[in-house]
């Protein structure tokens, strides 16, 4: 898989019948390894090790629907009263971040509600703030802290 722009890490990989897995530390469980799924563990890795948010209050690709369509976010980190503080997107590496990738977020977080959204690809991370009041988005420079 492709070295990405986020902190490396140990994970645990195994191969069977011509198949790689990667394992996943919320889900508990080993998941096929594709260049989004590398992308995410990275992530969930980052938010775990580095920026400290506690694993118990993430969920990964969770449903939700939106005008009769069934659709799945790739990670939610819950607050401690249990309510959406940070949505993250994930695409592969070779997928490029654009309108398209920024518009699906915003419509997932439309029904969400989260507090902050942040859209990455493993190379390139972008993070908003939602400001409920003014309906308006504004661009971060880091990732909020977790209090």
């Amino acid at each position: 898989m492709q070295k990405l722009n986020l902190p490396p890490s140990d994970f645990k990989l195994k191969s069977e019948e011509g198949n790689q897995f990667i394992f996943d530390i919320v889900r508990k469980k080993y998941l096929v390894l594709t260049p989004e799924e590398w992308v995410r563990q990275h992530f969930i890795h980052l938010m775990v090790n580095h920026l400290a948010y506690p694993k118990s209050l993430i969920k990964v690709e969770t449903g939700l629907a939106y005008f009769k369509s069934a659709k799945r976010s790739d990670i939610m980190l819950c607050d401690r009263e249990g309510s959406n503080f940070l949505l993250v997107e994930c695409k592969a590496a070779d997928v490029k971040i654009d309108r398209k990738a920024l518009n699906q977020v915003s419509v997932y977080n439309k029904e969400l509600k989260a507090r902050y959204v942040a859209l990455t690809n493993g190379m390139v991370h972008f993070i908003w703030e939602y400001r409920s009041d003014e309906n308006k988005y504004y661009q971060l420079k880091e990732f909020p802290k977790f209090v």
